[in-house]
């Protein structure tokens, strides 16, 4: 079985409106000549550009998917939220939340790249594809249900994971989120529950900038379901394997998914404007590698990575092919530009140890009991 690759033009499409940066025009604040918001297409189109170029796209069964219906948003989202957002897109576009602008026709491309996760999530349980990546834009672990943030309007993950329960009768499901920002959408969904395990990596402090502590483990029967592991800056490339061997790998193993779900941000990328990580595109490649061991050992092979954030539109489409070189197990590469940059410029090996001990004080403190 080939790894699925679901992916839409029209995601390309999805418009911002007038920001630099994070910030919205007018005032002080200067319009710029070119770009807008960092959340815009060039990273996905670059990423596939990239696979085009290399031949990798032809070693996936790249298609595309059906939007997912209002049905399908409603089992996440409540109506008040969507009919508002419907109606503001209908008029020629807007703003809800926070630093979530969209374009006319926002709603319709939104629920693509929705639809792209659930198609993904699809044909994986029903074992059309062995594992699946969803190229969704907009992004989505931010968005609460009533309250878009951070680029993000619909919680396309949480919308995936509930029509799959609705129409295949899924059990657990765990989410890995290693995009930068802390996935708070995400979690807030299923705080209270215990049949989804969210699992957060993120750099401390970031955004938002009031939530992600490790304290919060969920609330009620989503007690000690909730994973929340904040990195302080510069964690790179050890840090992450670190969490993934000594904290995400047990976590799994306790909870016996039927299905992993990783919110595949590349923001955590050591040429991110958005954030101070320092990863790599191996760091990637390996985590991915152990998300399909696990997947292997505990769930089938059922593995869906949906993509999330990641804003350097040089850097992206390495990230991003190194990930499914791995998830497709293809012998096709795209040569790192930047390893020899970071092959001189990794953490000195007194700050190593210092992270070594941030993982193994946040393991200790995310134990039961």
């Amino acid at each position: 079985m080939a790894t699925g690759f679901y992916w839409d033009e029209r995601c390309f499409w999805h418009a911002g409106g007038n920001y630099v940066f994070t910030l919205p025009v007018g005032g002080l604040v200067q319009p710029q000549v070119a770009g807008g918001l960092p959340e815009n297409p060039e990273t996905k189109r670059r990423l596939k550009n990239l696979m085009d170029v290399t031949g990798l796209t032809r070693e996936l069964d790249a298609r595309g998917a059906a939007p997912a219906t209002w049905d399908d948003l409603l089992r996440v989202h409540p109506e008040s939220y969507l009919s508002e957002f419907k109606a503001l897109s209908d008029a020629g576009g807007g703003q809800l939340g926070l630093r979530t602008p969209f374009a006319s026709g926002g709603f319709e491309i939104a629920a693509q790249s929705a639809g792209l996760a659930m198609a993904a999530v699809d044909s994986v349980l029903t074992g059309q594809h062995r594992n699946a990546y969803a190229l969704s834009r907009p992004p989505g672990h931010h968005c609460l249900p009533d309250f878009p943030n951070g680029f993000c309007l619909l919680a396309n993950i949480a919308i995936a994971i509930e029509a799959a329960k609705a129409r295949h009768g899924l059990g657990r499901v765990a989410v890995i989120d290693w995009d930068v920002h802390h996935g708070n959408g995400t979690e807030a969904i299923y705080y209270d529950r215990d049949d989804v395990l969210t699992i957060s990596v993120h750099q401390e402090g970031n955004y938002p900038l009031d939530t992600g502590g490790i304290g919060d483990r969920g609330r009620g029967a989503g007690e000690g379901f909730n994973i929340n592991i904040p990195l302080p800056a510069g964690a790179g490339h050890t840090a992450y394997l670190a969490v993934m061997d000594e904290i995400v790998r047990p976590a799994l193993d306790a909870f016996r998914p039927d299905l992993i779900v990783v919110a595949c941000g590349y923001d955590a990328s050591a040429c991110d404007p958005l954030a101070r990580m320092l990863a790599t595109a191996d760091t990637f490649r390996q985590m991915t590698l152990r998300m399909m061991d696990a997947a292997r050992d505990l769930c089938g092979e059922r593995l869906v990575l949906v993509h999330e954030g990641g804003y350097s539109e040089m850097y992206v489409p390495f990230c991003g092919h190194a990930t499914l070189e791995a998830l497709s197990g293809s012998a096709i590469t795209a040569p790192d530009p930047m390893a020899q940059t970071f092959a001189v410029r990794q953490p000195s090996e007194r700050f190593d140890t210092f992270l070594r001990e941030v993982v193994r004080d946040a393991a200790q403190q995310l134990r039961p009991g």
